[in-house]
């Protein structure tokens, strides 16, 4: 099974220390509140720098994501004790989670990145409030496409929320066709830009 088979499904709940120590459990759909959860190759690189500081600043700036519109997760193998420091140097306002045994990286079968290129896949899920994944998406040398895929997500899963009779499915086609296709391509391959 890989991360494609869990979209239509209920996400799974896991429970992971964040960067003071403390477990943090993710449980999809228990507030009502659309997850976007990233899992990210590295703290402190460039390119999980740059993706992290993206999502910062859309929690700040965008419509979307103010007034608990939204929650953003971070997940990586790194120790609690590096992200601590990634979080406070970054002055990260969400949060970030060690997944040093991998267990949220196999409960959402996140494997390696560029097609076993990179040790980890930088992927990100868009959960909606119900706690069923709607979509992923695993760009792992384009850290720049993940903040704007959840931007557009979190715009359709307000409008449907306006809209109860919504179509769902339609509304995924409908993000789909809008969004822009990110793929690794997109990036010119240099050391910096992977991680």
């Amino acid at each position: 099974m890989t991360w494609k088979e869990l979209i239509g499904t209920a996400a799974p709940s896991v429970t992971l220390p964040n960067y003071n120590g403390e477990p943090y459990t993710i449980v999809p759909g228990k507030d009502g509140v659309p997850i976007s959860l990233f899992f990210y190759p590295k703290s402190g690189s460039y390119g999980c720098t740059k993706e992290a500081c993206q999502f910062r600043d859309a929690l700040a700036e965008k419509e979307v994501f103010k007034d608990d519109r939204a929650l953003v997760i971070g997940i990586s193998p790194d120790s609690v004790e590096k992200q601590k420091i990634f979080v406070e140097k970054q002055k990260l306002t969400y949060p970030v989670l060690s997944d040093e045994k991998f267990e949220a990286r196999k409960a959402y079968k996140v494997g390696k990145g560029m097609m076993g290129l990179a040790d980890y896949a930088r992927v990100t899920f868009i959960i909606d409030g119900k706690g069923v994944v709607r979509d992923a998406l695993d760009a792992t040398m384009n850290y720049g496409a993940h903040s704007k895929f959840v931007t557009k997500w979190l715009e359709k899963l307000q409008k449907e929320k306006e809209v109860p009779e919504a179509n769902p499915a339609q509304a995924t086609k409908e993000v789909l066709e809008a969004a822009p296709a990110a793929t690794d391509s997109e990036t010119p391959a240099s050391p910096e830009s992977i991680y």
